[in-house]
């Protein structure tokens, strides 16, 4: 599918996911009596939560620094934050999230970075990303912690899919990592292939320069074979970063006074959801989210307030960062890459 094609594609499939979305939560509701309870909310709180969402991007933003500082690249920091505006931007528009990548990639290389390298440092930080909900599925799946496994009975069957499929995931990108030789066969396998479907006759040419950064890639995956402190770092900066999105949810909670439940436990259903939809082909988890966030919360928000509460909290969460994201993803197109950088 060409690029013009694929990205038709995107918008009316996150278009007609956005229309279904919104039908299947407003249907049937009294808006106006929604709109009280909205009114009810303390904004403070939600202001909080939305620098909150910025804390969650940005937080993406210093690990891709760190690594790329500790692997000697050449890079700013504000071009870092740039990197994770434009891949949230498009992970949150595209299935599964698989466009985010793609797109950081198009414009590290505009600033000049190693492209194997900038390939492994997005890795590892997707693999964190991932790992942190594996974990937390995990430890909530076997410790079974009381009200939390309770509370979750109605999304069961969708966190262990959630959990099989991330760790499915993980599984394969560690063996990128850290069986880097296999990483370069499947890869120059894929050129052989191309080679021979379609006839290019190029397989020398791309096969020594695909041999030469796969070098590069290789030298990256040993440094961080022999230094798992860096490593260890990444997971913990993104559990910070995976916390600050969670908590978003805990102060929309707050701002409309309710004390059913402890923060604990608040933030713990939202990351489940979370593990639930992450690997689900759809754009941010539209649909599936609001659906599992119904489901679970109205035994601690009460029917009353569960609807304003979802909207908030995923209109933050989402909605403010796919609109900050877009923002600064025009930011970068002017910015990386030009003369005046």
């Amino acid at each position: 599918m060409s690029g013009a094609k694929k990205n038709i594609f995107n918008a009316a499939f996150l278009l007609l996911v956005l229309i279904i979305t919104l039908y299947s939560v407003f249907h049937g509701e009294n808006l106006s009596e929604l709109l009280m309870y909205l009114k009810q909310g303390d904004f403070r709180y939600w202001i909080l939560g939305a620098v909150f969402v910025v804390g969650f991007i940005e937080s993406e933003s210093l690990i891709i620094y760190y690594m790329m500082k500790v692997l000697g690249e050449n890079v700013k920091l504000t071009h870092c934050f740039l990197y994770s505006f434009v891949g949230f931007f498009f992970s949150l528009i595209t299935p599964s999230a698989t466009g985010g990548q793609p797109a950081q990639l198009y414009f590290m290389k505009k600033d000049k970075l190693s492209l194997p390298t900038s390939t492994m440092v997005l890795l590892i930080v997707t693999i964190t990303y991932k790992l942190v909900l594996v974990v937390l599925g995990l430890l909530v799946m076997i410790l079974r912690p009381e009200p939390v496994w309770k509370l979750l009975k109605p999304i069961y069957g969708w966190c262990y899919l959630g959990i099989f499929l991330n760790v499915v995931c993980v599984f394969g990108m560690l063996i990128l990592v850290f069986h880097p030789t296999l990483a370069s066969r499947i890869v120059l396998f894929c050129v052989r292939l191309f080679d021979r479907m379609f006839k290019t006759d190029k397989e020398k040419k791309y096969g020594e320069r695909l041999e030469r950064a796969m070098e590069k890639y290789r030298n990256a995956a040993e440094f961080f074979y022999k230094n798992i402190r860096v490593i260890i770092n990444v997971f913990l900066i993104t559990c910070v970063q995976r916390f600050l999105l969670f908590a978003v949810t805990y102060l929309v909670y707050k701002s409309f006074m309710l004390n059913f439940t402890s923060a604990g436990v608040v933030i713990t259903l939202q990351g489940m959801i979370s593990v639930a939809v992450d690997m689900l082909p759809l754009p941010g988890g539209l649909g599936i989210s609001e659906k599992l966030f119904k489901d679970i919360f109205v035994q601690v928000c009460t029917k009353k307030y569960t609807l304003p509460v979802m909207i908030v909290s995923r209109g933050l969460s989402f909605y403010v960062q796919l609109g900050i994201s877009a923002v600064m993803t025009v930011v970068a197109y002017l910015r990386i890459g030009t003369k005046d950088k």
